[in-house]
C-alpha cells in the first residue's frame, strides 16, 4: 500500500503550496449552505425540512469543482506517465490521488456541515446522522468522480462534459445521503439508508480506482 500513501501524500503537499483550491471548494459550500436561511426567512419547520437537502446539494456542487484538476496538472506535466511507467501499481497510485482529493475536497466538508446545520434548527441527533451520512457519502462523490475526471481528461470543454457524466451517477448518493437525515428526523431510524450508502461505497472503492486507471491509460496513450 506503499503506493497509495506515495500518491496520497504528494498531492497532500502539493495541496498546501496551493492552499486557494481547497479553500474555494469550502467557501463556495458555507456560502451556498448560507444562502438559503437567509432567503427563505426563519421559519424553522421549513428549514428543518430542506436542510438535508440543502447540505447535500452543496456538498456534491463543491466536490465537484475540484474534479476538473484532479489529473489534468499532472498529466500536462508528464507525471502521468512517470507514474504509468513507476514499478508500483498505477491502480494504487490513482487511488491514493483520489484518496487525498476527498481529504481535500470531501473531508473538510463533513468537519464544517454541523456547524452550518445549527443555521437549519437540526437537533444533535440529526446532526450526528447527518456527520455519518457524509462521512460514508462524500468518498463516493469523489470515487465515481474520478472515473468521470478520467474520462474526460484532455478533451476539450472538459469540465461541462465531466458534469454531465458524473451528476446522474451522484443521483443515489444524494438521494440517500438526504433521506438518511430525513428519516432520522421523522422518527424512522436512518440504518436502511446508511447501509445502501455503506454498500455504494464498497462498490465504488473497488471497481472506480480500476475504471479510472483504465481511462487514464487510454488518454494517456
Amino acid at each position: 500500500m506503499s503506493a497509495l500513501w506515495i500518491a496520497a501524500r504528494r498531492d497532500l503537499l502539493l495541496a498546501a503550496r496551493r492552499r486557494s483550491e481547497v479553500v474555494t471548494a469550502l467557501f463556495f459550500f458555507v456560502v451556498v449552505v448560507t444562502l438559503f436561511p437567509l432567503g427563505i426567512g426563519p421559519e424553522p419547520e421549513l428549514l428543518r425540512r430542506i436542510a438535508p437537502g440543502v447540505i447535500w446539494v452543496a456538498a456534491l456542487l463543491a466536490t465537484l469543482l475540484g474534479l476538473p484538476r484532479l489529473f489534468a496538472a499532472d498529466h500536462a506535466d508528464g507525471t502521468l506517465e512517470q507514474m504509468l511507467l513507476s514499478p508500483q501499481s498505477f491502480t494504487l497510485l490513482v487511488a491514493g490521488k483520489i484518496a487525498a482529493h476527498w481529504l481535500l475536497c470531501g473531508l473538510p466538508l463533513v468537519l464544517i456541515a454541523p456547524l452550518l446545520g445549527l443555521q437549519f434548527d437540526l437537533d444533535v441527533g440529526t446532526l450526528q446522522v447527518m456527520v455519518v451520512a457524509l462521512l460514508i457519502g462524500t468518498p463516493v462523490l469523489s470515487l465515481i468522480g474520478a472515473v468521470g475526471a478520467a474520462l474526460t481528461l484532455g478533451v476539450r470543454g472538459g469540465g461541462a462534459l465531466l458534469a454531465l457524466l458524473v451528476l446522474p451517477l451522484f443521483i443515489p448518493t444524494l438521494i440517500f445521503g438526504a433521506g438518511a437525515v430525513e428519516a432520522h428526523a421523522a422518527g424512522l431510524g436512518a440504518g436502511p439508508q446508511l447501509s445502501i450508502l455503506g454498500a455504494l461505497l464498497a462498490i465504488t472503492v473497488f471497481f472506480a480506482p480500476w475504471a479510472a486507471t483504465v481511462a487514464l491509460r487510454i488518454a494517456i496513450e
